[in-house]
């Protein structure tokens, strides 16, 4: 079944899903808004992904205890790799009955949602923390980009990964704006902290702003960027924001008379976050 669903709103949106009978969508802790009383939640370790590690439930109760300790170990893999990525542990499932039920989510910065459909194809990956809720039928994953590019990258270390087959919400904070690299030359070069998602087959990667010269000591100490940029490569659909949490939460703390971003940013900064 399609998730129907709608994104309202402006400056901070939201997303108001309509649910069938039986039908059940999962959202990350923290994320749901409202629900109608028809509309059961349940807490869960895990998400789909563990959930149906094994064989699924039918599964593990038709495999006995080898079936359920798949089960387990499952979802404790997955609960450690959320907690190694620092994201919330536990997710809300949340099933109609009786007829058709109402469901609302929203992210935790001012900014844009936008759901993306899997057809099994293409996986889609996403920054931490982008992920606010999807159908049963797509599955939650955490990807790592790799120990050198995390090193050198900062935000792009931790991926969030989505398979399967159905309707995933996405958010990000400001703006967003839809790219392909292949329309650009086939590389674009993104500050790290713009990327909301990235379809499967485009080629993530961090590289240094300019050598150890002159003009690479002059962007990297005064161009508020740092010494690295995310490059992202190939074909395929990429979405950026124009807003990034480490420049929101400098835009509070200067208007609390607390800036700690310095007069030239980049390698003055003293965002600790």
């Amino acid at each position: 079944m399609t998730l129907q669903q709608q994104i309202v709103g402006n400056a901070m949106q939201m997303a108001v899903c309509t649910l069938n009978p039986g039908q059940t969508v999962y959202c990350e802790a923290g994320k749901f808004l409202f629900k109608t009383a028809n509309v059961s939640m349940e807490t869960r370790l895990g998400g789909p992904g563990a959930r149906n590690a094994g064989g699924g439930q039918q599964g593990a109760a038709g495999g006995g205890m080898g079936g359920l300790l798949r089960q387990a170990m499952g979802t404790a893999m997955q609960v450690g790799q959320r907690a190694l990525a620092g994201e919330s542990l536990a997710f809300q499932y949340f099933t109609a009955s009786g007829g058709e039920g109402t469901v609302g989510f929203a992210g935790v910065l001012p900014g844009e949602m936008r759901a993306l459909e899997l057809t099994g194809s293409r996986a889609w990956f996403a920054e931490k923390d982008a992920f606010v809720a999807a159908e049963e039928t797509v599955q939650f994953g955490i990807a790592f980009a790799g120990g050198r590019q995390g090193m050198s990258g900062g935000e792009g270390f931790i991926l969030e990964k989505f398979t399967g087959h159905g309707t995933v919400i996405i958010a990000g904070a400001g703006n967003f704006i839809d790219l392909n690299p292949a329309d650009f030359g086939g590389r674009i070069e993104v500050d790290t902290g713009c990327i909301v998602a990235f379809e499967e087959g485009i080629q993530y990667g961090v590289q240094r702003i300019g050598g150890l010269n002159r003009q690479g000591i002059m962007n990297a100490v005064f161009g508020g960027e740092g010494l690295s940029l995310a490059t992202l490569e190939g074909n395929g659909r990429v979405i950026l924001q124009s807003m990034t949490i480490e420049g929101l939460a400098n835009a509070l703390k200067k208007a609390q008379g607390g800036d700690k971003q310095g007069p030239t940013g980049g390698l003055f900064s003293t965002h600790t976050g």
